[in-house]
């Protein structure tokens, strides 16, 4: 299984023509009927039932034939011989993300790998040998030491979000997490942060550019502006102590009625400038921030 294959450059291959972002509160979907057209409009089809249940270590999708029926609705089977490529974009929360440093790095995989897995044996709450588990060197750091983004989550959870996409004959060559697909709508260059509320789950990350230096993924126990600011100090205090310098920006999105009380606190309590995630077509949601990154990503590919 090719998993989050965002460390994959774009232009490899032709876009998809369909890419669904999956969340607790329905579907972000972006569909093109030929290769050479625009991607269609974003829109959203909202889950009138509790059809997720997002989580690490337990089976995702508690309504299967619902998740499928709302895949059908979206691409229905045309009886095409051709293959139809799906990109699908998971909850952040439903895998593990880290940025892991080395002193030195092996150049070949089959030794890269094994170190990875060790490094991460203690931080993901899943058996990471049978996990599946992408990385990238996203930065070199002098002659030896690098940043090694990773990206792990359980088979059988991506699984259970695939099988719908499957049953409807599309090939899901590529699979990410929203967060991961968002930071292409971020400046490529200084330091700053991001932030993502998507129902209870709060998803920062440090970057230098687009490149992560740290991504965090909670699922916070209330949903207030207490419990975020509890998440964002140790992040910023993080960024103070171990970068060059100070983010300035932290750009968000997902946070709706309570931005503005955001903005008061991260500027007041943080010193940060607030800025929205802003993409071609509009600002970024709680449910769409994934998708309009990869589709960002599409259009400057």
């Amino acid at each position: 299984m090719a998993l989050l294959n965002k460390l994959r450059a774009l232009v490899e291959e032709p876009p998809p023509a369909f890419v669904f972002e999956i969340s607790a509160a329905g579907i972000a979907y972006s569909i093109r009927e030929t290769r050479k057209q625009q991607p269609g409009g974003i829109q959203f089809l909202p889950f009138h039932q509790d059809v997720l249940a997002v989580s690490p270590m337990a089976d995702n999708v508690l309504l299967p034939d619902v998740l499928q029926k709302h895949i059908l609705e979206l691409a229905p089977m045309n009886g095409a011989r051709k293959r139809r490529e799906a990109a699908l974009i998971l909850p952040d929360y439903c895998t593990r993300v880290t940025v892991l440093d080395f002193d030195t790095f092996p150049a070949k995989r089959i030794e890269q790998l094994p170190l990875i897995r060790f490094r991460m044996k203690k931080t993901v709450p899943f058996d990471l040998d049978e996990a599946a588990l992408s990385y990238q060197v996203v930065e070199k750091r002098g002659s030896k030491k690098v940043d090694v983004l990773v990206a792990a989550a359980a088979v059988e959870i991506v699984a259970k979000y695939e099988a719908p996409l499957r049953a409807a004959g599309l090939q899901t060559g590529f699979i990410t997490t929203s967060m991961l697909a968002a930071m292409d709508l971020l400046p490529k260059d200084g330091l700053h942060l991001a932030a993502k509320l998507s129902g209870s789950t709060l998803t920062v990350t440090v970057c230098e550019g687009r490149n992560p230096k740290l991504v965090r993924c909670v699922q916070l126990p209330e949903l207030n502006m207490r419990e975020v600011m509890t998440v964002l100090y140790p992040t910023v205090a993080y960024a103070e102590d171990e970068l060059p310098e100070r983010p300035k920006v932290i750009y968000l999105a997902g946070f709706g009625e309570v931005t503005q009380t955001m903005r008061l606190e991260c500027e007041g309590e943080l010193g940060l400038m607030v800025e929205p995630m802003r993409s071609l077509w509009g600002n970024a949601g709680e449910s769409n921030a994934g998708l309009l990154g990869f589709l960002q990503a599409q259009e400057a590919a």
